[in-house]
């Protein structure tokens, strides 16, 4: 990269004001001062929505921002920044908040972006940008100095970067700076300060210690801060994504690429199965890029001796959602995972480090076995005391998302290290949705302890007897960043109000009715055995009642795997479910992806869901509420928003 940066071209206000963005587009240029507020947490989805990404080179260069809301209007269309001549664009706190999609940062690069300049950006996205060659700074004074027309030194761009970063972007690019690396073999460490024996060594945290057994060979130590790349036991992509892995793999290493230990590579089939019932897809004449994705992803598959999770053969589907498939068949305490999407935390309920990562980060981990990140600090959860009957992981994970630490960006990258007797007496599948949801939260991962439960659900689920070895925990007086501690008894059954999951609001306090078109359950998140167990709860009590879904209403219930779908068989949930009018829906994302059953038609349809995120245009045009299982299915009953225990006194 060029030793000095200078602004050819112009620079585009992220602006709140609809009609700021409409006269940029129109060739008017602004200040930082006349653009009047800028937009926080402006997500990925906005940048680029998933009915964008059926492509995986420049062509996404058409598309930035056009799922970009400002005010009630989504002003910026197909090729407007191209066309528009923009360089820069700037925002405001949390920017490219959401999904681990590299679609997003290469579609500002392919429509001539080089530098985007905001309060704060979460982890996986800067990252992304470091990856692929775009600058980004929260320094608005250097953006002042390319204004006046100064060229500006390439340091002013890693200041407060770590040392490995800063090399990258130096070299352009993940992949130009690995070329020229040195990749050993990956191998584990022994702990040099095991749990159980006296040392002056400072304690650290369970992710550290992870860490550290997994630090590349080259690097002797790492502190908090220091960039590194540690060696990572699975690495895994979806069919967003394989294909745009590949391409980047062969681009820069050749075809056929020498992967390294390709049997601990898995590729999983389950974001777009489902496209042929979804409305945009059909309607807006989808699916022939939908196959072009799929080749890619199934061509990787084919022609590597990877592991692959693929379609179901009788019916639109598949074999289970990525993260669900990571927990019930390969993740295990200690161990390192790493995949092409932001929930990839979710199998930090197991007690392992698990994140996401883009594109290029995935395609360089296949090759070298590593992946990079940045030795982080950790937010320690503290949850004690026992939930209410009705509440559960995600009315807690909703209450930590309104909190103003969490809303302004405060744990950016941070560990979220969840403990407590409330944490402890929880199932894996209920940890599972508190490290699930650290991507909404902002943070690098999500992680639980392993206890007698993880073994528990190993030797249930999978068949595995796994011993816990003394290292598996924080020390005693290991560094937090800060403490967060929750009275489990004080939480109430939440909500998140449209657009965001931070717009959190306990149930109770709504102010007025709110009816509902659409009641969703399923996703990563929430379609697990124990939610199954939530929906079939409030169902069986419906139908009991002589109840079920209303006329005008509907509910859909998504299976997370196949294997929660035979569970609800042996179990006997199915022909509850049918009383009351549920549609079932096979494993895969489908409407938490826009793109399957359950997403709405219309901007004017209200939706409440179990899934994670809300951001606009997330499950179709309309307005998408967050709300727990218990919350969806009684809901769905009632055929507006309203909790277990409020329709329970309803109908007493």
């Amino acid at each position: 990269m060029s030793d000095t940066i200078r602004l050819d071209g112009r620079v585009l206000y992220l602006s709140q004001d609809p009609a700021v963005i409409e006269a940029q587009l129109a060739g008017e240029n602004f200040t930082r001062a006349t653009a009047g507020a800028l937009r926080d947490n402006v997500s990925t989805d906005e940048i680029t929505p998933v009915t964008v990404m059926l492509t995986y080179d420049e062509r996404l260069g058409q598309y930035p921002y056009v799922g970009f809301k400002a005010g009630e209007r989504m002003p910026i269309g197909r090729d407007a920044v191209r066309n528009g001549g923009f360089q820069v664009t700037v925002a405001g706190k949390r920017y490219g908040k959401g999904s681990s999609r590299e679609s997003s940062p290469l579609a500002e690069l392919s429509a001539g972006i080089r530098l985007i300049v905001a309060e704060s950006f979460e982890r996986i996205y800067q990252q992304n940008c470091d990856n692929i060659g775009i600058l980004t700074t929260t320094d608005f004074s250097v953006l002042d100095r390319l204004i006046a027309g100064e060229a500006v030194p390439i340091d002013e761009f890693l200041k407060g970067r770590d040392a490995l970063t800063q090399q990258i972007i130096r070299s352009g690019g993940l992949l130009a700076y690995s070329k020229f690396a040195d990749w050993p073999a990956p191998r584990v460490r022994e702990m040099a300060n095991p749990a159980n024996e006296a040392s002056t060594a400072e304690p650290k945290t369970l992710v550290e210690k992870i860490i550290e057994r997994h630090l590349h060979p080259g690097i002797e130590s790492a502190q908090r801060g220091d960039g590194v790349f540690i060696a990572a036991d699975w690495r895994f992509s979806h069919d967003y994504f394989t294909g745009m892995c590949a391409h980047l793999m062969h681009r820069a290493f050749g075809k056929p690429a020498p992967l390294h230990a390709p049997d601990h590579i898995i590729a999983f089939q389950d974001h777009l199965v489902l496209a042929s019932q979804s409305i945009p897809h059909v309607r807006d004449g989808l699916l022939p890029g939908v196959a072009n994705l799929m080749e890619g992803h199934t061509s990787f598959s084919r022609d590597y001796p990877v592991r692959s999770h693929g379609a179901l053969d009788n019916s639109p589907g598949s074999e289970g959602i990525c993260h669900a498939l990571m927990a019930e068949q390969y993740a295990l305490p200690g161990q390192v995972a790493c995949g092409t999407d932001s929930h990839t935390p979710h199998s930090g309920a197991l007690g392992c480090l698990a994140f996401g990562a883009g594109a290029t980060e995935i395609a360089n981990s296949w090759v070298t076995g590593y992946v990079r990140c940045k030795v982080p600090e950790t937010l320690r959860i503290e949850i004690d005391g026992t939930l209410r009957d009705g509440v559960t992981a995600k009315d807690l994970v909703l209450h930590l998302l309104q909190m103003d630490a969490i809303r302004s960006g405060g744990a950016i990258g941070l560990v979220f290290e969840y403990g407590g007797a409330a944490v402890r007496a929880m199932s894996i599948d209920e940890r599972a949705t508190l490290t699930n949801m650290v991507a909404e939260l902002g943070g690098f991962t999500g992680i639980v302890e392993p206890d007698e439960r993880t073994v528990a659900f190993l030797k249930e689920r999978r068949g595995v007897d796994f011993t816990l070895e003394n290292w598996m925990k924080s020390d005693s007086g290991a560094t937090y960043r800060d403490t967060i501690r929750i009275d489990a008894t004080a939480i109430e059954p939440m909500l998140a109000r449209p657009g965001d999951p931070g717009n959190g609001v306990p149930a109770p306090q709504l102010e007025q009715d709110i009816a509902i078109d659409i009641a969703y359950g399923g996703s990563c998140t929430a379609g697990k055995r124990e939610d199954f167990d939530f929906y079939h709860e409030v169902l069986r009590w419906g139908v009991e009642q002589g109840m079920h879904v209303p006329e005008g209403t509907r509910l859909f219930l998504q299976f997370g795997t196949m294997a929660v779908r035979a569970y609800c068989e042996n179990q006997g949930y199915l022909p509850v479910f049918e009383r009351a009018g549920v549609t079932l829906v096979m494993p895969g994302c489908g409407s938490c992806a826009n793109c399957g059953p359950g997403q709405s038609a219309d901007a004017s349809e209200v939706t409440i869901s179990a899934i994670n995120r809300n951001f606009p245009g997330r499950s179709g045009p309309g307005n998408v509420w967050l709300a727990s299982p218990y919350t969806v299915a009684a809901s769905a009953l009632a055929g507006k928003i309203t909790t277990f225990e409020q329709l329970k006194r309803a109908r007493g």
